[in-house]
């Protein structure tokens, strides 16, 4: 295995490794954007992702030039990340200074940022599609097959760590809901019975009690069986 297939493969780890406590996803496509410009041998490299309310918005850049184009992008509506992430396809313009050259206002913040070719990979997983990577060369041509098979497979990775982890925080969340609602389900179970105890009543006329407290008091009935419990509350019949 040579270097640089070593260093392809190190870095494929790296981006699957999104699955922990502490994962930030700035830094994660930060570091994205730098593994980027050293495999793909491109000048820069931008990363659009999108919001939860389908806006595209600049989170990685790795240089200031980029930066500036990409939000010049995000601003004017037009650029080939914006392409890239409606049509969910490749977009590729090999020499930004022809007469042809699309989007008029990106096209000449690139040139005047010194890029002259630009390749945008859409971020898509099946049906989904997340953002767009946009690579920036100071040489004109287009990129040869390898690097773009590449630059894809590099951002499919990193939409699938990124899905992963929107997943795994989804499924928490719901995990967080469900155990509070076990908890609640106890306390109230708890304040039924010592109701019970206490006023010599059954269950269900303690359970009454304690709901129409609740309810008069504009409370949340999981607080009023807390306060029961701990002896901070007395309800009669």
């Amino acid at each position: 295995m040579s270097a640089s297939d070593r260093r392809v493969r190190e870095v494929f780890i790296e981006l699957s490794d999104t699955l922990v406590d502490d994962f930030d996803i700035i830094e994660f496509l930060d570091r994205l954007a730098t593994r980027c410009n050293e495999l793909l041998d491109v000048s820069a490299c931008g990363i659009l992702l999108v919001d939860h309310l389908g806006a595209l918005n600049l989170v990685a850049a790795s240089s200031a030039q980029a930066r500036m184009v990409e939000l010049g992008q995000l601003q004017n509506l037009e650029g080939p990340c914006l392409d890239a992430f409606t049509t969910g396809r490749p977009v590729q313009y090999a020499d930004l200074r022809a007469e042809s050259a699309p989007w008029p206002r990106f096209t000449a913040a690139a040139l005047e940022a010194g890029y002259l070719a630009v390749h945008a990979i859409p971020m898509r997983l099946r049906d989904s599609t997340l953002g767009a990577v946009n690579l920036f060369s100071s040489r004109s041509g287009p990129l040869d097959e390898d690097t773009v098979l590449l630059a894809q497979a590099l951002a499919d990775a990193a939409t699938i760590g990124i899905v992963h982890q929107r997943t795994l925080e989804r499924h928490e969340t719901v995990t967080e809901q469900l155990q509070t609602a076990l908890n609640s389900r106890i306390l109230i179970e708890q304040a039924k019975g010592y109701l019970s105890h206490s006023l010599s009543l059954d269950v269900d006329m303690a359970f009454d009690i304690l709901r129409k407290y609740a309810r008069a008091n504009n409370r949340r009935l999981t607080d009023v069986a807390t306060e029961v419990v701990e002896g901070r509350l007395t309800l009669t019949p």
